[in-house]
């Protein structure tokens, strides 16, 4: 039977030595099995003796069967966002702090890698939302996320004032310093901080999670993934707001303009190594059910 990744691409945080480490240890691991493999241009540039081909990104999502993130969440989230329009899967290895998206520890990166070119794997297709700003019918600045949507204060003072709409019902007025607006993918990030729920990935569902509300009873919401989410600012004309896409790209949302956020067609693909669980991964990361002796009970 054919191998089905045949040219894997390699992407990582710049700068950081752990992951040329681990990107070296993988090349090696490529090179053994014979498959083509190619380093994102980005982190090539810094780094010295690379034995293989290296690419920009762009060129990687075209061409890759595969493509491991070797980082922290934040690094997936970014090469997700670049890769959106091109349906090539993701593998990550942690390197950051929680890793609920790189779910293959660094240590057992080899292993991992090996499982999933052996065929042995769990494919986790995860939606994306689609969000633009909207000034009347002009698209001012719009992008994807794959966590969440947020629109918050954009200073360190006032709390900003926004209608929520959902579809074309009326939701509520918000005094808040914002609101996130998660995928169930996003349901353990921000939102989760801001007291919001988590979501199994299996369903497709928001939740819509204020940010210090004024009213006590500004409570998250749950809703339908298909349903259609705005929010105008409100306020004094000079009023503005700041919208940011799973915390990288920001964009300035002015008094009377919408933000429309909407499900968007395009899905990320992350493939999970062997004995992959989502409930023991809660269990892990959040440290549910921990003992005093730090252990976590299955």
């Amino acid at each position: 039977m054919a191998q089905e990744f045949q040219h894997i691409g390699l992407v990582g945080k710049s700068g950081d030595q752990r992951v040329s480490r681990v990107l070296l240890q993988l090349a090696e691991l490529l090179k053994s099995r014979g498959l083509r493999t190619s380093l994102d241009a980005r982190i090539g540039e810094t780094m010295d003796g690379w034995p293989h081909e290296v690419g920009s990104l762009s060129r990687l999502s075209r061409e890759a069967d595969l493509i491991i993130v070797v980082g922290g969440d934040g690094t997936l989230l970014n090469t997700a966002r670049q890769l959106a329009d091109h349906p090539v899967p993701l593998a990550g290895i942690n390197l950051g702090r929680l890793g609920f998206l790189t779910d293959i520890a660094a240590e057992q990166a080899s292993d991992g890698v090996a499982s999933i070119l052996d065929g042995q794997f769990q494919r986790d297709e995860r939606r994306m939302l689609d969000a633009r700003i909207m000034d009347g019918d002009q698209v001012v600045s719009q992008d994807l996320a794959l966590n969440d949507v947020v629109v918050q204060k954009a200073d360190g003072g006032r709390m900003i004032e926004f209608e929520a709409w959902v579809d074309d019902s009326f939701v509520s007025l918000h005094r808040a310093d914002g609101m996130i607006a998660a995928t169930a993918t996003g349901s353990t990030a921000y939102a989760l901080s801001g007291g919001g729920p988590i979501l199994h990935p299996d369903v497709d569902s928001l939740a819509l999670v204020p940010i210090c509300p004024h009213t006590l009873s500004d409570r998250p919401l749950v809703l339908p993934g298909q349903c259609r989410i705005r929010f105008i600012l409100r306020g004094s004309p000079d009023g503005i707001a700041q919208v940011n896409w799973d915390g990288q790209q920001t964009a300035t949302l002015k008094a009377g303009q919408t933000l429309e956020i909407t499900r968007s067609e395009r899905i990320t693909t992350l493939l999970h190594p062997p004995g992959y669980d989502y409930f023991a991964l809660l269990r892990s990361k959040l440290q549910w059910g921990r003992a005093q002796n730090g252990t976590v009970p299955r």
